[in-house]
């Protein structure tokens, strides 16, 4: 694949240290308010603000003028906006140049007259650069002057003023967020380039569950009388559409009783729930007997599990079934009864719940108060690929998304720069510390793209970090590298150094979020009559919903950007992640399988010494039982004692050992990120078809033998098998009248000596309860 490295072999992996996280030591805190800057580093820009013109001399032969101002200074130029047909124009536009990258002793501010084919000099104003003053906050902003034109040898000119204000400042100045930043390249085009130059904040919908109880339908009459009717009732919201089971009768009443949760996001204006009754005439046309349209501004809201009422609903029937007339002369309707509310005691959840921001219910009188604040500074990034070309050279537009909860942000696009530099602080109110936060960096495509919008903005990264694995008021200062996954293996596109610090507001408040329960109440007391199935589909729903409100906003977050900080694609079939959960899995069993491997040699003496030692430990045990339990918790203390020398110093990162992608094979990698449908030719996807079949086949067996064992325990006192029924039953009987007689420590004694006996006393052939069970019936017999 193309890049700054040249063309990288399918089975390319970079060095493992490559995707290690790395500590900076930034120069944090001067960004001028101390509160507000102080996890980014200090950048000084020259603020330019161009105001008002007035009084401006006639440039057309008709007296007319089309003003613009445009300000250079060395290699930078920066234009306003043009007003036409205007000697008075009003800009208020501010232009911000890096103070490192000033050229020159002298700031040109040129008003120019827009003509068809070369742009009229109407006059400008030239400002020393030694004498532009300092501003720091919270100093009140500069007023602005009137500075009167000059003509292109200075000499000031009859007509003609322009009001402006020129200083120095930081990333802490008022005006930076809003200000026009001309690192931009002939070829881009400067219109397009005026809305991404800019960070945003966005705030995501909130959303609510609406749950639909259809219970019956009343005086509901089909057209064709000789034929029994099949009626259904379909609830619709937006794309959302779900249907009841068809009755068959040939009753005026119908009834179903089935409850459907739609997604429904804030403000509700314009959103309308349609019930609708209809007849399957056929298995592919359904017949509209009628329709209600519920605006859910109309729907109560309940924060609790307050019962709610069913009403009855008219339904009118559609206009092109009957004439006007007839519509007159009916004097009652079809009704339906229903029971719709919005559920405000849920947390609606976009995003997998194991990277959610937020837990919060929806209605806003159950949040709690917050414990803590997140801040957020994305300093800078380094050594980002190539992606595109541009004046001959490699480029990269690079912006960051930042996403907790409700609030994302969006930095400025950083225009063909590879190590940019955005130092932007951003902060989030925490209500739960059981969060995830995840900052993204994205390639922009739109900035000469002149199919208008339609290049996706390309992926080169990501990062997450788990509040709980902070330590309170501590800066972490680090640079995480951004990996992706390409059809060619993993790769890294470059660096993002972040600095993050959590703070609590009560120690004690936080302590008290690990005793309850992670998800609203209500998600316990009453859960949503959903099957997991549905539940990802609502998940999804609530995906599309976030996506539209932000696609909305200016700049939009475009569709892939925002369902890439989703996750939205984490519950696809990945056989690479597959294997990743499945070595998961064994490293967190690997313990437990050490103590049984550990305790398999002291019980064939393997160390004689240690296991003399397990011995006396066991004897301990048995005659002094008491002991154990204060004696294995101390035993745990003293172990989380001794491991805080070797604590984790930084925040966990995108770790490419554990997602399995040191060897994962390219088929693999190219299976997962086929779209769906997928674009392979049939061979290809037969091909993968019969792959996934063996591993099927393979779980099958090992999913159908864990199923054995447990039907064989349940044999035991079934009867299936009556001689060993009776067989465990003498056994029992045995057992529990030699505990009654013989006092249990002894039995306990005899039994671990038994167990861990020396290899000379025992036999190589299974012992006689492992026959036992083996020979046990199970339901595999019973299988086709």
């Amino acid at each position: 694949m193309p890049g700054a490295a040249g063309t990288l072999p399918s089975s390319f992996v970079p060095p493992m240290t490559d995707f290690q996280l790395k500590d900076t030591n930034p120069l944090l805190g001067g960004g001028g308010k101390a509160a507000a800057f102080d996890l980014v580093e200090k950048m000084e820009y020259l603020f330019v603000r161009v105001v008002k013109a007035r009084d401006l001399p006639a440039m057309d032969l008709t007296g007319s003028l089309d003003p613009y101002v445009e300000v250079v200074l060395g290699n930078f130029k920066c234009v306003t906006k043009h007003f036409e047909k205007n000697h008075s124009p009003e800009w208020n536009e501010v232009f911000a140049v890096p103070k490192d990258q000033v050229q020159g002793s002298s700031l040109v501010v040129e008003l120019k007259d827009k003509d068809f084919v070369v742009d009229d000099f109407v006059g400008r104003v030239a400002l020393d650069i030694v004498e532009v003053p300092t501003r720091a906050p919270p100093e009140s902003p500069l007023a602005p002057e009137w500075y009167r034109l000059e003509d292109a040898a200075g000499r000031k000119l009859e007509r003609g003023e322009l009001m402006l204000a020129v200083w120095f400042g930081t990333q802490a100045d008022e005006a930076f967020p809003f200000a026009t930043h001309p690192d931009v390249t002939p070829a881009v085009d400067r219109r397009i380039h005026s809305v991404y130059n800019r960070s945003k904040v966005y705030h995501a919908p909130r959303l609510w569950y609406l749950r639909v109880n259809i219970i019956n339908a009343h005086d509901v009459f089909v057209s064709d009388e000789n034929r029994i009717p099949e009626v259904l009732c379909k609830a619709k919201l937006g794309s959302q559409v779900f249907v009841t089971k068809p009755i068959k009768s040939r009753s005026n009443i119908f009834t179903w009783n089935e409850v459907f949760v739609f997604v429904a996001s804030e403000p509700f204006e314009n959103d309308t729930l349609f019930l609708s009754v209809e007849d399957r005439v056929s298995p592919t046309k359904d017949e509209v007997l009628g329709r209600v349209h519920l605006p859910l501004t109309s729907i109560n809201k309940r924060p609790d599990d307050r019962n709610v009422r069913p009403k009855w609903y008219d339904l009118k029937k559609p206009v092109f079934a009957v004439d006007v007339d007839q519509l007159k002369a009916d004097k009652f309707a079809s009704k339906v009864q229903a029971r719709v509310s919005l559920d405000g005691g849920y947390h609606v959840s976009a995003e997998p719940v194991q990277y959610a921001g937020d837990f919060r219910p929806s209605a806003k009188q159950l949040w709690k108060k917050p414990v803590g604040v997140l801040e957020l500074g994305v300093l800078q990034a380094e050594g980002l690929l190539p992606t595109k070309t541009r004046d001959g050279k490699g480029a990269c537009d690079a912006y960051c998304v930042a996403k907790f909860g409700h609030k994302w942000v969006r930095t400025r696009t950083a225009v063909s720069d590879l190590s940019p530099r955005f130092h932007e602080q951003y902060n989030w109110d925490v209500y739960d510390h059981a969060t995830v936060l995840t900052v993204a960096v994205f390639d922009n495509n739109q900035l000469d793209d002149s199919a208008g919008g339609g290049n996706r903005d390309s992926v080169l990264g990501k990062v997450r970090i788990r509040l709980s694995t902070l330590e309170t008021d501590r800066v972490y200062s680090n640079s995480y590298p951004l990996l992706v996954l390409q059809p060619s293996g993993v790769k890294k596109t470059g660096e993002i150094h972040l600095a993050v610090r959590f703070s609590i507001t009560s120690t004690l408040n936080t302590l008290l979020l690990y005793s309850k329960p992670l998800l609203p109440k209500l998600h316990y007391s009453h859960p949503l009559p959903l099957s997991q199935q549905q539940q990802a589909a609502l998940r999804g729903h609530a995906a599309n919903a976030v996506v539209a409100r932000l696609g909305r906003m200016e700049p939009p977050l475009r569709r892939e950007v925002v369902t890439y900080m989703l996750e939205s694609q984490m519950h696809q079939w990945s056989l690479r992640r597959c294997t990743a959960n499945l070595q998961r899995l064994s490293s967190a069993f690997s313990g437990v399988r050490m103590l049984a491997g550990w305790f398999v040699d002291v019980c064939r003496w393997a160390n004689p010494i240690t296991t003399l030692l397990v011995h006396v430990l066991y004897l301990l045990a048995v005659f002094f039982p008491a002991s154990v339990l204060p004696t294995a918790l101390l035993y745990m203390v003293f172990i989380a004692a001794w491991r805080y020398r070797f604590r984790p110093r930084k925040p966990p990162h995108m770790d490419a050992k554990v997602s399995n992608v040191e060897k994962v094979n390219p088929e693999e990698l190219d299976e997962e990120l086929d779209t769906y449908p997928t674009a392979r030719s049939p061979e290809v996807v037969h091909a993968r078809y019969f792959k996934l079949r063996n591993l099927a086949t393979n779980v099958q067996v090992q999913a159908g033998n864990v199923a054995t064992q447990g039907e064989r325990l349940h044999q035991l006192l079934s009867w299936r098998d009556p001689r060993a029924t009776v067989m465990f039953m003498a056994f029992c009987l045995v057992a529990a009248v030699t505990l009654y007689a013989i006092e249990f420590r002894l039995v306990a004694l005899a039994a671990g000596l038994w167990v861990m006996r020396h290899p000379k006393l025992r036999k190589k052939m299974p012992s006689t309860a492992a026959n036992l069970f083996r020979r046990l019936p199970a339901r595999t017999d019973t299988l086709l």
